[in-house]
């Protein structure tokens, strides 16, 4: 790594140790249940970090950019795991297809709890996907994935394109593909995906839960079913 990266990535840190909040640091880890190394930069800080230091970098060809971003992501603190996945979603107008194989790398090698696959999969990653649709197949195949995190993320990646209308019959063949999914974190996950796709269309999700419910675990059923109706939701929640 050259003298310029070795720099800007020790201003970085030395910003995040400067801005820790000692009693948010504790209160973080009540909400995981792996445990998880942070700095505890409170979130409104650590976006004023992030765009102050990708307007420092952003002069540089993307590349490179994501060569910082790969260090960031190897410290494993999840401040700096937020801005590597920050920048890359900053990077949008430059993706190509060849960086689905860095994401689905980095995915697989640095995300290790739902904040991170949340923060990734949920803006950068499901932005790359919005662009590149015909990288939906190996999205797919992650639900037979044995890391729970690549089978929640191939259901959180679908939220940004359902959010703009697309990809909804993608969407419920993987909700579909993760129905008896025993893992809370994935059953989670793909609720979430369903009660994003029931805002624009209630009555798709409702059929969908009323086919499914004797099948479906209830902690996918209360996500997917939580926008509803009362109404629905009651017919739905009804054994």
């Amino acid at each position: 790594m050259n003298k310029c990266k070795e720099k800007i990535l020790k201003e970085i840190r030395n910003e995040l140790n400067r801005n820790v909040d000692s009693e948010y640091k504790v209160g973080i880890q009540r909400f995981f249940k792996e445990e998880v190394k942070v700095y505890g930069v409170r979130g409104p800080v650590f976006k004023k970090i992030s765009r102050k230091y990708f307007k420092q970098v952003n002069h540089l060809d993307k590349k490179e950019i994501f060569e910082l971003c790969e260090c960031l992501l190897n410290s494993g603190y999840g401040e700096e795991i937020g801005m590597a996945f920050d920048w890359a979603f900053r990077l949008k107008k430059y993706f190509d297809e060849s960086d689905f194989k860095i994401f689905e790398n980095w995915l697989s090698k640095y995300v290790s709890n739902w904040g991170a696959c949340d923060s990734f999969c949920s803006k950068a990653f499901g932005e790359y996907i919005l662009q590149f649709p015909q990288f939906l197949p190996q999205v797919k195949s992650w639900t037979k994935s044995k890391n729970r995190w690549m089978r929640r993320a191939s259901a959180v990646i679908m939220i940004y394109s359902n959010r703009k209308g697309k990809y909804i019959k993608d969407s419920f063949h993987i909700a579909d593909m993760l129905l008896l999914d025993e893992d809370d974190m994935v059953q989670k996950g793909y609720g979430w995906m369903l009660k994003e796709i029931s805002k624009a269309h209630p009555q798709m999700v409702f059929d969908y839960v009323m086919k499914n419910k004797s099948r479906m675990p209830r902690t996918a059923l209360r996500y997917a079913i939580e926008k509803l109706s009362p109404e629905l939701r009651k017919k739905a929640m009804e054994k």
